[in-house]
């Protein structure tokens, strides 16, 4: 979920992703229009009897259908393969608001509490230093060695139950947010910020915090009957 226009080639290295956006534009950047047809939003609410739902519900009940477990295990195959196919589920509502709730949550995810049971466990021989080279788990997934001065303490295993393809978002995270220098370029990737130096240690507390309430959101998904 993203409030820019996303550029899929850089999201990833190796192919492009597809994208669902609510807006769509001309190739020169003009004329905005809805993504989602008048004939789509007559279509649901006829289906469901409901003149009120909106092109956003529909919207967001796509993005809280999408995150079903039952949904992407029965149609894996065909996920694969082919652009996701959208049923009717009974729930519309049910769907609509979780996906909402989440949209909200990862759009504005550097928003979000860091999570307040993290255990700060400071090396006394080394400088306090919230720099980052790069960071590693323990094997029991308990910890995250930020850095030579601090490891950071008491993950609980259920953030690894929110999973961005596959790996979780704070193995991501753990991943992408370190030193590196490109091979051909020679450019040097640096993650740190100088103008805000806790700003990876909070960003994990953060991602924490999402993921915990993601799975709490799927874990409360009404059930995949579709009509």
């Amino acid at each position: 979920m993203a409030n820019l226009i996303p550029d899929v080639h850089t999201i990833s290295s190796r192919d492009s992703f597809q994208c669902f956006p609510f807006y769509i534009y001309d190739e020169d950047g003009t004329n905005r229009r809805e993504n989602i047809t008048d004939w789509a939003l007559a279509h649901f609410r006829t289906h469901y009897e409901d003149d009120t739902i909106s092109k956003w519900d529909i919207f967001h009940y796509n993005y809280g259908l999408l995150h079903h477990p039952e949904y992407r295990e029965k149609y894996e195959a065909n996920l694969k393969r082919d652009l996701p196919h959208i049923p009717f589920a009974t729930d519309f509502w049910g769907f609509a608001k979780a996906g909402a709730h989440l949209a909200e949550l990862h759009v504005n995810y550097e928003s979000q509490p860091e999570y307040d049971k993290l255990k700060f466990i400071q090396n006394p021989d080394t400088p306090l230093d919230w720099r980052v080279e790069k960071m590693k788990l323990s094997k029991d997934k308990r910890q995250i060695v930020y850095n030579n001065f601090l490891v950071l303490d008491g993950i609980p295993s259920k953030v690894f139950d929110y999973r961005l393809g596959t790996r979780s978002a704070l193995e991501w995270v753990i991943d992408q947010y370190r030193v590196k220098t490109d091979k051909r370029s020679g450019i040097v990737n640096d993650p740190n910020r100088p103008d805000d130096p806790q700003y990876i240690v909070k960003l994990l507390g953060k991602v924490i915090t999402v993921s915990l309430e993601t799975v709490d959101i799927i874990d409360n998904l009404p059930g995949l009957e579709i009509q």
